[in-house]
């Protein structure tokens, strides 16, 4: 069924609201994913605050035309969806628990980082990246470390009596 003009100017415009407010956006392309598996990936991603909406590829290429981001859009083939939030790792991370799960029906296509596109390979790479809380318990270990170290060898030359 055709979408009157009406309906693609509503997507366009929401589609552009989002490359607008959002830090990061990431290209999905999906297929065949069963509606049981997107209502629960969905309903994951709106718990952490992670946007999710499908558009077709020209709606969204026209509205991404008009955000005027750096570099080239990467190529969107089938079905695409965008994922969107306004933290910045958290649409690539939580995007990236669902393409493990379900890895022949779902996939990164690219996105948006930092003002500039990105290739499907650096959104993978951003999906990487520990929260911040995950960062920050790391460099307290990391700190901690040495630390803890020396008092273990210093408990140790006081049990022997040195």
């Amino acid at each position: 069924m055709a979408i009157t003009r009406q309906k693609k100017e509503e997507i366009v415009a929401k589609v552009s609201g989002i490359a607008r407010d959002s830090k990061t956006i990431v290209f999905a392309q999906f297929k065949g994913l069963p509606v049981v598996e997107q209502s629960e990936m969905r309903k994951a991603l709106r718990e952490q605050e992670v946007g999710y909406s499908v558009a077709k590829k020209t709606l969204v290429k026209r509205a991404f035309a008009e955000a005027g981001f750096e570099g080239e859009m990467p190529v969107l083939d089938g079905e695409v969806a965008v994922a969107y939030s306004a933290d910045e790792l958290a649409p690539a991370r939580e995007l990236a628990v669902f393409i493990k799960k379900f890895p022949e029906q779902l996939a990164f296509a690219g996105g948006v980082f930092g003002g500039k596109y990105v290739s499907a390979a650096e959104i993978k790479s951003i999906a990487a990246i520990p929260g911040m809380q995950t960062l920050r318990a790391q460099f307290v270990q990391l700190i901690n470390s040495p630390i803890q170290r020396f008092a273990v060898v210093l408990n140790a030359k006081a049990d022997k009596g040195e």
